[in-house]
């Protein structure tokens, strides 16, 4: 009877995962044309991309009635997932001013995991499955394939862009234990919208005004809601029946979906190395699915 329960839940929220980081990866694409159309730094599209994206998460809670005061225990949950939000979205772009968008986006998403690992292993004390290792080491690999960059990085990008990655890791461990009364959709409405709100004086004193354009308005939209509310909607559901280091591969995802989506829309080519890179990313991203560490 067990298995019968646990299967289908444990692939639910696999699937779940899966589906945020293929929604994430949209958000490179939607967000550096939001940046292009409307001239915006990229702290400012961060921005926009936590405020909108909690705006829509909070207008499908009201509109399905689940509209609540959040309790102490939520109130304290959406405070500390809204400034870990600013955070990690901070260390992030500092890195990539300080090295590259590629050697940022490698390092933050490819110590995520393993800094998970890390830290799971000593709070259960036992070292990480075969399965897991397998997993972490051929994503990693494919993740240097697929975004290797030949640009010598500078150790403080690295530094910030560890910072970023290590805010995630936080950020999943926080979130994998679900509070009462606050689901996936009101933890992302509220955390992105407390994110936002830290990060506009910042963004503000850069520039953060929007041009009121039909496609640059379309744009907006679709970041706010399809690779944000969605996209953490989903991953936060996925977290509650897996384990943290799952979720943090299912980040990725991210940058597999990001290079496919250049490839199909904006004609890029990719090297021999990064095909092997993506080849062995969704092999190494299948393994760590198949076998996941016991929650």
């Amino acid at each position: 009877m067990s298995s019968s329960v646990v299967l289908p839940s444990r692939a639910r929220s696999s699937a779940a995962l899966v589906l945020a980081g293929v929604l994430w990866g949209t958000g490179g694409l939607s967000g550096s044309l939001l940046g292009q159309l409307a001239g915006l730094h990229p702290l400012a599209v961060a921005t926009y991309r936590l405020l909108l994206g909690g705006v829509a998460g909070l207008a499908y809670v009201a509109a399905t009635g689940r509209l609540r005061v959040p309790s102490r225990a939520a109130l304290r949950r959406l405070l500390a997932v809204g400034g870990l939000f600013a955070f990690f979205q901070t260390s992030y772009f500092v890195a990539v001013s300080l090295s590259s968008v590629s050697i940022a986006t490698m390092t933050t998403i490819g110590s995520s995991p393993v800094v998970l690992a890390v830290v799971s292993a000593v709070r259960s004390r036992r070292a990480p499955r075969l399965y897991t290792l397998v997993s972490l080491t051929g994503s990693l690999g494919g993740l240097v394939l697929l975004r290797w960059s030949p640009e010598a990085p500078q150790l403080a990008g690295i530094a910030f862009a560890v910072l970023a990655g290590a805010g995630f890791s936080v950020f999943t461990l926080i979130t994998a234990k679900p509070v009462p009364g606050l689901d996936s959709m009101a933890t992302t409405a509220y955390g992105c919208l407390v994110g936002g709100v830290l990060l506009t004086p910042v963004a503000a004193y850069v520039g953060m005004a929007l041009p009121a354009q039909a496609g640059v308005l379309l744009v907006a939209a679709y970041f706010g809601v399809v690779p944000t509310a969605a996209a953490y909607a989903a991953y936060f559901r996925g977290l509650a029946g897996a384990h943290p280091v799952l979720g943090a591969l299912s980040a990725l995802l991210e940058p597999l979906t990001a290079t496919i989506l250049s490839v199909a829309f904006l004609h890029e080519r990719l090297s021999a190395h990064a095909w092997a890179g993506a080849v062995l990313l969704v092999a190494a991203l299948a393994v760590g699915y198949w076998r996941p560490e016991p929650r």
